[in-house]
């Protein structure tokens, strides 16, 4: 187990006989990818009414054996999330902001009728998997390895009701740099046919049935050139909510950011709120309110908006050059990435991999 911390729990391990030699990790590691490729261990633990959460262990990454009436697969009762841990320069390894994981595992458990994980054993879980794992974080340029604790249904009955037993685990991907050619802008395509959630829905919580039903309008949103989907509101059809996977914020011409507020239907993204703090530290003012998409069209058409981003784990910080709809685009500023946009990412991602000085206390040494 990690050094940093006791975990709240003994889990046992078991070394995987199938694990990658150090020329094959060192080939992964060399052109990772996104998602790709997994590294040889995975976490899991278990949950029943009777005996709360237990049997933590570290296990072969393999696939998982379910019964064909396995809850999930009838019921989408399921949660995940997704964070980073990264090489610091004296190899060191540091996740960011994995309590504001944990809590946010905790609300979308409440809201999808699952048992809620205790913080201890989501930081303590990360520990030991990244223990097992170590070699596989990889080091250099903006590499990092991706955490992807989940839990699921795991009881199998066909009846809806919640789940009498639920299976947590956490796999882990090692991660090359986002924008391997360097942070360019991209193009976003308004959907005005369908919404990412609705009111008193799961919108708030993340969960996969959120995903599923955007992956029809990024579909259409890539048919038209564009990288990614915005979402409005389900009642009006009017204000901006968030991209398919990503948080978006507006920098206006004097100064200000703004970003939509949380309406019960936004996912609120740990990187949403770290880059308020840090747009704060900055000096400037930062404003949660409903943003119309006729103000996105109307202020960057007369230049009261001058920058466009979006935000999440995976790119951090994605410029947003222009937006389309069926009929029209509109180009913010001259298309390339502002300086606002890439200052508030370059700090952020200096003090993720231990560049900067870290004044919020985000970052856990794990190993």
């Amino acid at each position: 187990m990690s050094s940093m911390t006791t975990p709240p729990f003994a889990s046992t391990f078991q070394q995987n006989p199938a694990a990658r030699t150090e020329a094959e990790r060192a080939a992964i590691l060399a052109d990772p990818g996104f998602g790709r490729h997994f590294t040889d261990h995975m976490f899991l633990a278990e949950w029943t009414p009777e005996r709360d959460w237990h049997d933590a262990r570290v296990v072969p990454y393999g696939p998982l054996a379910l019964d064909p009436a396995t809850a999930v697969l009838h019921y989408a009762q399921e949660i995940f999330e997704g964070l980073k841990v990264y090489t610091h320069a004296d190899g060191s390894v540091w996740a960011f902001r994995p309590d504001a994981n944990a809590a946010r595992m905790q609300r979308s458990s409440y809201r999808l009728a699952l048992p809620e994980l205790p913080e201890d054993w989501f930081v303590g879980s990360i520990e030991a998997l990244v223990e097992a794992d170590r070699a596989w974080v990889p080091e250099g340029g903006e590499t990092s390895l991706y955490l992807r604790p989940f839990m699921f249904a795991s009881e199998a009955f066909l009846g809806v009701r919640p789940s009498q037993h639920v299976t947590y685990s956490v796999i882990a991907s090692p991660a090359g740099a986002y924008f391997t050619g360097g942070v360019k802008p991209v193009s976003i395509w308004l959907s005005t046919e369908y919404s990412r959630a609705g009111v008193g829905g799961t919108g708030a919580a993340k969960c996969g049935g959120n995903y599923a039903s955007s992956l029809l309008p990024q579909q259409i949103a890539a048919q038209h050139g564009c990288a990614q989907v915005a979402f409005l509101d389900s009642r009006e059809q009017k204000w901006l909510e968030e991209l398919g996977g990503m948080n978006l914020y507006f920098v206006r011409a004097d100064g200000s950011i703004v970003t939509p507020e949380l309406s019960g239907s936004i996912l609120e993204g740990v990187t949403r709120d770290s880059i308020m703090d840090i747009a704060r530290d900055h000096g400037r003012e930062v404003v949660e309110r409903r943003v119309s998409v006729d103000e996105w069209r109307e202020g960057v058409a007369d230049g009261s908006i001058t920058e466009v981003f979006a935000c999440g784990t995976a790119a951090v910080v994605t410029p947003i050059g222009s937006l389309k709809w069926d009929g029209g685009e509109v180009v913010t500023g001259d298309g390339e990435a502002g300086k606002v946009t890439m200052d508030i990412r370059s700090a952020l991602v200096d003090i993720q991999y231990g560049r900067a000085e870290d004044r919020h206390g985000w970052m856990r040494r794990i190993a």
